[in-house]
C-alpha cells in the first residue's frame, strides 16, 4: 500500500511539473542573467549583433535595426577623439557580422535621407574600434536631415551631459513604423521609419530614473522636452519591454525634479 501511495505521489508531482512547463509562456521567461541591463526583451529568432560598444537587433525585412542599446559612461562621454577619428559619410559600411540581406551605402545615395546613427559616433570616440563599428549600417536608419541635426542631436547631447555628471546612462533607441508613409529607398528597399524612440535609464542614489522620447521622422527642431514621454508609453507604441530588469513603477512616471536638470 505504501509503495502504491509513493508511486502515486511521484506521478502527481510529475504531472504538475509538466503542466507548469507547458503553460509557462515566453513573457514569463526571465532575461539571461549575463544580458546587459540596457538590452531590451527579444525573441530567439532575432538577429542579435554584439559589438564592442553596443548591442543591436537587425531586421532583415526593413533593413534597419529594430533597436540599438548601449551604456554611456562618464569616461565615454568625456573622451576626446581617438587617432584617425575624422570619419565622414564615406566611412559607413556593411556589418561583416550580419547575414544577408542587409543595407548598403548605395541604398542611401541620392535618397534625400540622412544615414542617421542610432548610437551616435560622439558616444564612441573613446575607442577606434567602437567608432568604426558605429558606422555599420546595423546602427543606421534613414532620418530626415533637419530632425537628425536638430531634435535628435539635442537628445543625444543631453544623454552625454547626464553621463558626464552622473552614473552610467543606459540607452536603447530605434525606429517606429506605423503607416509606412515614407516608403523605401534604394535597390534593397530599405524601409524609412515613421518616427524614432529613445529610452533612458539611470540609477541615482539607489533610485532608478527613466525617460522616453518619441520623435517624428520629419522636419523637427523642438527642444527635447517636447518629445518626452514615459518609458511605458514608448513600450506601448513599439510592443517591446525595453528594460526587462527595471521596476515597472519606475517606467510609468517621469520624476521632473530629477530630469529638469537635463531636459529643457
Amino acid at each position: 500500500m505504501r509503495k502504491v501511495l509513493l508511486i502515486g505521489g511521484i506521478v502527481f508531482v510529475a504531472i504538475l511539473a509538466v503542466g507548469f512547463l507547458v503553460t509557462k509562456g515566453p513573457q514569463d521567461v526571465p532575461m539571461p542573467q549575463h544580458e546587459k541591463f540596457e538590452v531590451p526583451e527579444y525573441n530567439e529568432d532575432e538577429d542579435i549583433v554584439r559589438h564592442l560598444a553596443y548591442t543591436a537587433s537587425y531586421n532583415h525585412e526593413t533593413l534597419v535595426p529594430d533597436w540599438v542599446a548601449w551604456r554611456l559612461t562618464q569616461g565615454w562621454a568625456c573622451a576626446g577623439d581617438v587617432n584617425n577619428s575624422s570619419y565622414c559619410h564615406e566611412s559607413f559600411s556593411r556589418d561583416p557580422d550580419v547575414r544577408e540581406p542587409k543595407a548598403c551605402r548605395e541604398d542611401y545615395s541620392h535618397s534625400g535621407w540622412d544615414k542617421g546613427h542610432m548610437a551616435p559616433r560622439a558616444d564612441m570616440k573613446w575607442n577606434l574600434k567602437a567608432l568604426e563599428e558605429s558606422f555599420y549600417f546595423t546602427n543606421v536608419c534613414p532620418q530626415n536631415h533637419e530632425m537628425n541635426s536638430s531634435a535628435w542631436r539635442k537628445i543625444e547631447e543631453l544623454c552625454r551631459a547626464m553621463a558626464q555628471c552622473s552614473e552610467p546612462v543606459y540607452i536603447v533607441c530605434g525606429p517606429i513604423f506605423t503607416d509606412h508613409r515614407h516608403g523605401t529607398i534604394g535597390k534593397g528597399r530599405v524601409q524609412v521609419p515613421d518616427a524614432f524612440f529613445k529610452a533612458l535609464a539611470v540609477e541615482v542614489e539607489g533610485k532608478l530614473q527613466t525617460m522616453g522620447f518619441i520623435v517624428d521622422n520629419s522636419s523637427q527642431s523642438f527642444a527635447p522636452k517636447h518629445y518626452a514621454v514615459t518609458v511605458d508609453s514608448v513600450e506601448h507604441v513599439i510592443g517591446r519591454n525595453l528594460f526587462p530588469r527595471a521596476d515597472e513603477a519606475a517606467e510609468a512616471t517621469i520624476d521632473w525634479n530629477f530630469w529638469k536638470r537635463y531636459v529643457y
